[in-house]
């Protein structure tokens, strides 16, 4: 035990010397509380003068006109700022306008719209499709005008329920914000959670790949291996490297943590968005889990691998499986299916769970016993392979001098070679 601590000891505080990680792990983080910190400052300085046209709503919208060839329009709904909504009596004056610039857009109303409901929306080249989202001014312009200018009607018909919802799952990340599909970091946050993890376990485990093939190298490891046995040397390596890796995780994820949860007004987040505490500490369970699997394969292609140019190309073997994942975490939230059965099945999977499961519980409501599984079957997994690993640290890997195959790879993990 005391021979695990002291390899222990010296593999955490060679990483944590290292500028590189120090700059990776910490300096990142820092920098952006220190961006996020001063956008707070320049942002409550100009609260005061942006309130006024804050209240209008005018600063987000911009001038538009219409032509209606309906006859239809004989009111604008008085929540449309005046003068945002310009009237013209044929196309080509519309069209003068939207040249010089007094609007920036156009509608076209046909003289069928109550039949057809077909409406034109013209626009310069240069300007995405109701780029603001600015087609409910039309919107309810027309619903006014339908339900012959009742206010009151037109405000039940445009919001018809009133809904109060009640959800029993325990901490739903969608009741806290990710319903609000408009706001892009909500939208892409469990695709960005996959795309950390992924970097982190890749970033470890490369570390630990760099440490052993260069004790190769330089025959500090025969050395290591006449008094420490092949389980020893390994626990110490993975347990240093891990606490490492695991404060960096903990400042990486704190700080999205702290800015998401105490900083919606400069990230235009929902008010009721919160991202609960729960993913966090899940996170690091599946996180330590995971770099415990893969720096203990990248370990056992550092046993095998002659030199440490060939390491980079010999990891890939050894990372394919969280490759896998990193694809399907990354996709799978964009696609809308964050809780598919290709999704459930994979973050089941030991190899690929560390990521697509960070992504599914940043969306929320994946079932505890999901949770539980997934964490057993890794557990069980990650003893498995540091005991299959530990084995190929005998003389006739570390000094054999043969090149890496993936063939020898998975016959010395199975014991065969």
């Amino acid at each position: 035990m005391n021979k695990t601590l002291l390899v222990l000891r010296y593999e955490l505080f060679t990483t944590l010397r290292r500028r590189s990680f120090l700059l990776m792990a910490f300096g990142i983080p820092l920098l952006a509380m220190l961006i996020f910190a001063g956008a707070t400052i320049v942002k409550g300085n100009s609260t005061g003068s942006s309130d006024a046209t804050f209240e209008t709503g005018a600063f987000e919208l911009e001038i538009e006109g219409y032509v209606d060839r309906s006859g239809l329009i004989s009111i604008i709904p008085p929540d449309i700022p005046p003068g945002h909504l310009l009237a013209y009596a044929d196309e080509e004056q519309a069209r003068q306008a939207l040249e010089s610039g007094d609007i920036a857009a156009y509608y076209v109303i046909l003289e069928n719209f109550v039949e057809t409901g077909e409406i034109f929306y013209v626009y310069p080249d240069t300007t995405p499709l109701i780029s603001d989202g600015q087609d409910w001014l039309m919107r309810r312009t027309l619903l006014l005008n339908l339900l012959d200018g009742d206010i009151e009607l037109a405000d039940r018909v445009w919001d018809p329920m009133d809904l109060e919802l009640t959800n029993l799952a325990p901490e739903p990340l969608q009741d806290r914000g990710l319903g609000h599909q408009s706001n892009l970091l909500i939208r892409y946050l469990p695709a960005i959670m996959a795309i950390l993890f992924y970097v982190f376990l890749l970033t470890a485990s490369n570390i630990l790949l760099r440490n052993i093939s260069s004790e190769k190298e330089n025959r500090t490891i025969e050395i290591l291996m006449l008094s420490l046995n092949p389980r020893q040397m390994l626990a110490g390596k993975i347990i240093g490297l891990g606490i490492a890796s695991l404060l960096q995780t903990i400042f990486w994820v704190g700080t999205l943590f702290t800015l998401m949860n105490m900083g919606g007004g400069t990230l235009g987040l929902p008010e009721e968005f919160a991202l609960p505490v729960s993913v966090l500490a899940w996170g690091l369970v599946f996180f330590m889990l995971g770099l415990a699997i893969y720096a203990s394969l990248m370990a056992g292609v550092g046993a095998l691998v002659p030199k440490l140019k060939e390491a980079s190309q010999a990891s890939f073997v050894a990372m394919t499986p969280l490759l896998i994942g990193y694809m399907v975490g990354l996709l799978s939230p964009l696609a809308e299916a964050p809780h598919g059965a290709i999704p459930t099945v994979l973050s089941l999977f030991p190899l690929t769970a560390p990521i697509v499961m960070m992504m599914r519980l940043t969306v929320g409501n994946v079932p505890l016993w999901q949770l539980l599984l997934s964490a057993g079957l890794m557990s069980v997994t990650a003893y498995a392979i540091v005991c299959a690993v530990a084995a190929m640290f005998r003389a006739q890997h570390l000094l054999s001098g043969q090149s890496f195959s993936v063939r020898r790879f998975f016959s010395a993990l199975v014991g065969r070679a």
